[in-house]
């Protein structure tokens, strides 16, 4: 850590409510943020965990109009999948509150009031997107039209999501509103900005002298704002959801979203403890980092510190800010609109108790430093042959052993051999390397860590054969397993921040728990995560008969208490203690469910591609340059019928055909291979431009051109008569 602090808040980028969360989103933000707090957790360190939906912005407003409903009905819908979603993988947030609760509404006003009284903003009438016939402003996002860079339709006006080009709606050609469909207009209009420019000198001090130890992602793309130059930004718009813009005259407006979602942090913060929020937010003591996503960079890094710096009052700034990459799916950028994506609350439905399985592998293909790929044949392959055959085979087979040796108790150590003291020596070793990772966000390395321990206690077993061992010299037996029992111990601590489940199930099979020494609560083998004012927070796992001591272990003594700081020794566990019965921690994912997947995605593509075909079929050539009639005159398109057939050797879409014209017998080629088969044009009438010039095609005289129509999407007809004619008849 940079310097000691007292305690450490952590926010997570809040999630739009127009939609569920997918794995990118997982793997961006939340997976690693949970990793992270449950460390600190673990080491016993004060965190507060605040995160919630955003649920202002133009995405929500889009969704509304598109299924007929009030944005509240959207956000209320999303609210609850998204909150679910994150429960149920084990995203345990102090508070996941909401961006339209009345708290944030205050709050968020009253920060614009201050900013706004204090001459802080400034002031600037610009022309933007008007559509007349739903008489609005349009967002950026409310504009669509092909792309300028790869030609795409339905590109927005902020971004195309097929080249993931970053656009402008002045780019886009033939920009339509999304309401009606009208062309749009430009119309002036009034707004609030926040002046960046004046926060330039501030903002590279602090970022480009003072945190040169930032992700290279996050630090380069400050450095490229601040070297560029920074503008003014906009801080309200007009729309008619969000938090109205709090002063006179400005009917129709409200806050901008990213103005108003980032003090949806201190908002959060705030509900939840009313009493003592400013000791998170406003003391020199505390540890802010943001958990964000690389599209968020530009507003955590820049955007909100300048909106804190310009209101003063105190407000920390963050510590890091550690950004991720973009997650891909099976090689395709994941698209909401598209979807292309996985669903974490449709994962959750499709994979019970699987749920460790994708924080596991989210961390382990962590796009940390470039983007990355999540396929579902690497998911299994992690599964069976990391998570089972590796960190599962090696506790099943130590407690399997433990209950077939010594009855279930752990058996006294007795002198430990080389190949023990060597076994054991590797805990501390990676313990270091664990924590030096996850202190410095490399979380994609801290998990290779911790299932590097789980490999020590695998070999270790195959190499000292407990089993083999046991039918001669059970002292020596009990050593091993002794030994193997702490590594057990060891594991359980060590994945509690990436496979919290999988630890928790490990912890009541060794019949331990996990103390952090605070807020113990009684209850039926209950796990305790939770913030509690004034006491910090804890992860425990009790019995229901266990005492409850306000600020000590409810076992009184008759439980073994695991924390990190226990990490490596080699007396966790001590001899006579009884362990529960083996559970298979993690299961075999089978070919048929992966294939389920698979399927589902080429489902996906496959409709895909067609509507993008059908798209492009309605695509028009644009008219070529007039000509006269006297031109058109000179053309003699006549009827003829196709008497022979053939391929042309050696090309792949000529065909050689030998027509009838009514004049003459003639030959013409023609590259339409790939459309038809000789076979299918043999006696086949159509039409041709009979006088055009003749010209060899591959040693071949041809003579005229077959008339066809093409579509956008590049497929090719024949022009023929309706009714069968003689050959010869003239066209025109």
């Amino acid at each position: 850590m940079s310097k000691n602090y007292k305690r450490t808040l952590v926010t997570c980028a809040l999630p739009y409510a127009n939609g569920p969360v997918h794995i990118g989103h997982l793997a961006g933000v939340y997976v690693p943020a949970d990793i992270y707090v449950r460390y600190l957790r673990m080491r016993g360190e004060d965190v507060l965990y605040v995160c919630g939906s955003d649920e202002h912005g133009v995405p929500i407003t889009i969704k509304a109009r598109q299924q007929g409903c009030t944005p509240q009905d959207i956000v209320d819908k999303y609210h609850k999948i998204i909150k679910d979603s994150f429960t149920g993988l084990g995203i345990n947030f102090d508070i996941y509150g909401r961006t339209s609760s009345e708290v944030h509404d205050k709050n968020a006003s009253e920060f614009f009031r201050k900013l706004y009284d204090e001459g802080k903003f400034v002031t600037k009438e610009s022309e933007q997107y008007y559509d007349p016939e739903a008489k609005t402003f349009l967002a950026d996002r409310y504009i669509v039209g092909t792309c300028p860079k790869c030609g795409a339709e339905g590109a927005y006006g902020d971004q195309c999501e097929k080249c993931g080009s970053t656009l402008s709606p002045e780019e886009l050609i033939n920009p339509k509103s999304k309401l009606s469909g009208a062309e749009p207009i430009k119309k002036k209009t009034s707004h609030w900005y926040l002046p960046l420019d004046q926060y330039e000198k501030w903002l590279s001090e602090w970022i480009l002298d003072g945190h040169k130890e930032w992700r290279s992602n996050v630090y380069g793309q400050c450095k490229s704002w601040i070297d560029g130059g920074l503008q003014p930004r906009a801080v309200s718009r007009d729309l008619d959801w969000g938090v109205p813009v709090p002063v006179e005259g400005a009917e129709g407006k409200v806050l901008y979203v990213w103005f108003d979602a980032p003090i949806g942090y201190i908002s959060n913060t705030q509900e939840l403890l009313p009493n003592s929020w400013n000791k998170w937010w406003k003391s020199e003591d505390t540890k802010l980092v943001h958990f964000i996503g690389k599209d968020n960079i530009v507003f955590h890094c820049i955007v909100f510190p300048s909106m804190l710096k310009a209101y003063g009052d105190g407000y920390i700034l963050p510590d890091n800010v550690p950004s991720n990459e973009f997650l891909n799916l099976e090689g395709d950028k994941i698209s909401t609109s598209r979807n292309w994506a996985v669903w974490a609350h449709e994962y959750l439905e499709q994979f019970p108790g699987k749920e460790d399985v994708m924080r596991y592998v989210l961390t382990a293909n962590a796009p940390e430093t470039k983007d990355n790929d999540f396929s579902w044949k690497d998911f299994q392959t992690r599964n069976n042959s990391e998570l089972v055959a590796i960190f599962g085979n090696f506790v099943n087979r130590a407690v399997v052993l433990t209950h077939k040796y010594f009855g279930g108790k752990v058996p006294a150590c007795g002198e430990l051999l080389d190949v023990d003291k060597e076994a054991l020596a590797e805990i501390p070793v990676l313990r270091a390397s664990l924590e030096k990772n996850i202190e410095g966000y490399h979380f994609r390395e801290a998990l290779k860590d911790a299932m590097s321990i789980a490999r020590v206690g695998n070999k270790y077993i195959s190499d000292t054969e407990p089993w083999k061992v046991a039918k001669t010299d059970m002292d020596r037996t009990a050593t091993i397993l002794n030994v193997c029992m702490q590594i057990c111990a060891d594991l359980a601590i060590a994945f509690e921040p990436f496979t919290p489940f999988a630890a928790e199930k490990l912890r009541k099979m060794l019949g331990v728990c996990v103390c952090a020494g605070v807020d113990h609560r009684k209850g039926e083998q209950e796990t305790v995560n939770t913030y509690k004012e004034g006491e910090g927070a804890a992860l425990h796992t009790v019995s229901a008969d266990a005492p409850q001591p306000a600020s000590a272990c409810p076992g009184n003594g008759k439980c073994v208490c695991l924390s990190w700081d226990m990490l490596g020794k080699t007396d966790i566990i001590a001899a006579g203690h009884e362990v529960g019965a083996a559970e298979l921690l993690f299961a075999k994912i089978e070919d048929d469910a992966i294939q389920a997947q698979l399927d589902r995605l080429d489902t996906i593509r496959a409709e895909r591609e067609a509507a993008a075909k059908a798209e492009a079929a309605k695509v028009v050539a644009p008219q070529k340059d007039e000509c006269s009639f006297e031109d058109f005159e000179k053309m003699d398109i006549r009827t003829a019928t196709v008497l022979e057939a053939e391929r042309v050797p050696k090309t792949d879409k000529l065909l050689k055909l030998t027509i009838d014209t009514g004049i003459d017998k003639r030959t013409i080629v023609s590259g339409i291979a790939e459309y038809y088969t000789p076979e299918e044009m043999v006696g086949k009438q159509i039409c041709i431009l009979a006088n055009l010039a003749p010209r060899k095609i591959r040693g071949i005289e041809s003579k005229g051109m077959i008339l066809m129509a093409r579509q956008g999407d590049g497929k090719m007809r024949f022009v023929t008569p309706q009714e069968t004619l003689a050959n010869g008849a003239q066209i025109g």
